[in-house]
Parts: C-alpha cells; structure tokens; sequence
C-alpha cells in the first residue's frame, strides 16, 4: 500500500529492528534503563538543554510540558490550528485545569506578535493566570522562520512568560532551512520532539526542558500512567530517528515539491505550489468530484488517501518517487 495519510505510518528501519532486538534495557520507571537513560542524555545535549523525558507520544509530551508550566487556574496561548489545542482531546483543560487562548494562525503559521500582547491577560481575579506561550513547528508542513521564533522568545521573556515548543516535525523545519535543530530549539524552555513521524521510530517522544520541568514532568508522566518499563526496546529505535533520520528528510521534501508541481497541472485540482515547504502537500477537490469516492477507487488500486474536499498528502520514508508516480496516474485515470 501507498500510504499518503501521514508520515505517522512510517515503518520502522531495518537497522531499527536489529536494535531494538539487541536493546540493553532495565525498569525505566526505577531510571534503570540505560537505553533510555543514554536517549535522554543525548537529546538533552544535542538540543541544549539541561534534561530530556522520554514519554509514549507528542501528545503526552506536550501534555506534560503544559501542566509543568501551568497550575489550576492557569492558560496557556496558542494558535487556533495548534494541535496542543484542536487535536490532543482537551488534556490540557481536562486533565491540567489549565485555560487555552487560541490565537488566528496567520497563513504562514504564525502568530501575529500584537496578537499575543494583546491576549496576555493582566494581573487581576477575573482573569486566567497567563503564564504560558505555545508555538508549532512545523505547523501544516509551513516552518515558522528563526526571525520569528526570535521575536517571540523576546515578547515572552519581556512579559515574563514561559514559552513551549510543539516540535513534533521540528526536524522537518530545520531540514527545509538547512539549519541544525538545536538552532531552533534555542528559544524555547521546553519543545517536544516526535520521533514516531518522518523520523520512523515505532513509538516515543522526547520533552525537552530544565532540570525543573523534567522533575515536575517525570511526577505528571506517571500520575498519568505513562512510567514505562523495559522501554530500552522502543528507546534503541529512537536513538536511531534522531542519528539517522534526520538529513534523510530531505528527500520527503523533494517528493512533496514534486507532488505538488504535477498535481498542479491537473484542472480538477487546486495546489498552491508555493505553500509546499516540506512534506505535506494541500490539496482542493472540484466540486464535481466525491472525495469519498475518490479515496475509495484509490484504495483499489492500493492507495490511501484520506478523504477530504481539502486533501492532506503527506510524504515519507515509505513513500518513494516511483509511488508518487503511481499515485499521480491512478488519481488521473479516476478523475478524468
């Protein structure tokens, strides 16, 4: 199957298996794990900062990074498209009492700073406590540029708030700049980093953050049920997704351009070919057609897609230029 729904579907590497086949493990919950233990070292030290969690998935991660920052009562912004705030089930108002403010997500994914300023609530009993900025990156495939970031990082310090990074494809960002991840990660005091998308692990993401909101997180990771035993097994694949995978990425970002460019040529279909920035590719379906239908004649021919007016087409490592092809024909033979 040609599996263009995410880059979440990725399989694991050969070299991963052997790995995790040959992982060293130990009860992680004890901090006896020494794969795990060596994971979190060196993605703190990669990144630059003083500890790393090695937690089940973005969404714990960014689940626990809120309720590091935050206490009961208080909120934390973020953009209306952010997936701490559409797409994590409400954990963090369920589960932290903490208040999300969502912001308009400008085209390119950013947040307009006068925006921010403006939401920052003032010192008063009426008021959520503001203590938390939360941006993503990327967000829709669109990477948030450093110039921003830096800004950002500034208007938080100046109003004494903290600021977290959803960088569940922060790897893809760096890549398109050409840039190394801890660059990015430089301003912010916390970031997730998602190893199971474009980066192939099975499983796992790792939070980022002082020796503070480690400790805090590590407390919040198990009250949540996510302390993990022989996690050495899953850990070993994910050393591999940030030793190996990264620069790999490169190559989902050529097959996107490329999607895109001979998507583009088609009448019944709508791309923006300058959006493309990295491995996702938007795509509009005229009206005459039934994406549902669409998606169900692909899936016979061993394609999936998932089914939308506004396509969602998301490159990876099991994604090659000959399927892209393949799709690009299938979809031309359907719709014509």
């Amino acid at each position: 199957m040609i599996d263009f729904r995410s880059d979440t579907v990725t399989q694991p590497t050969e070299a991963m298996r052997l790995a995790m086949s040959r992982a060293e493990v130990g009860d992680d919950v004890y901090g006896d794990d020494p794969t795990v233990n060596n994971l979190q070292d060196m993605a703190a030290e990669m990144f630059g900062f003083d500890g790393a969690l090695f937690v089940s998935s973005g969404t714990q991660a960014n689940l626990l990074a809120l309720m590091s920052h935050c206490e009961r009562g208080d909120e934390y912004l973020c953009g209306q498209q952010a997936h701490n705030y559409k797409f994590e089930g409400g954990g963090a108002a369920v589960l932290g009492s903490i208040q999300p403010q969502p912001l308009n997500n400008q085209a390119d994914g950013s947040i307009l700073l006068s925006d921010i300023e403006a939401a920052i609530k003032s010192d008063d009993v009426h008021f959520a406590r503001t203590r938390l900025l939360s941006l993503e990156n990327t967000i829709g495939g669109k990477v948030l540029n450093q110039d921003y970031l830096a800004q950002a990082q500034s208007l938080a310090f100046n109003r004494g708030l903290k600021i977290h990074l959803d960088g569940a494809r922060v790897a893809n960002a760096a890549v398109a700049q050409g840039i190394a991840i801890a660059d990015i990660t430089q301003y912010f005091d916390s970031v997730s980093i998602c190893l199971s998308k474009g980066l192939c692990a099975p499983i796992g993401s790792i939070l980022l953050g002082d020796e503070r909101l480690i400790g805090k997180a590590t407390r919040w990771r198990k009250m949540l049920g996510g302390g993990m035993r022989q996690a050495g097994i899953i850990a070993a694949a994910a050393k591999l997704a940030l030793t190996e995978q990264v620069d790999r990425l490169a190559d989902d970002h050529h097959n996107a351009k490329t999607l895109a460019l001979l998507l583009a040529e088609m009448n019944e279909l709508t791309v923006d070919v300058s959006l493309v920035q990295t491995n996702m590719v938007f795509a509009t379906i005229a009206e005459h057609i039934d994406p549902r239908v669409l998606t169900a004649k692909l899936a016979d021919k061993g394609i999936i897609i998932s089914p939308s007016r506004q396509l969602r087409l998301v490159t990876h490592n099991n994604i090659s230029a000959n399927d892209i092809s393949v799709f690009v024909n299938a979809l031309k033979q359907i719709i014509r």
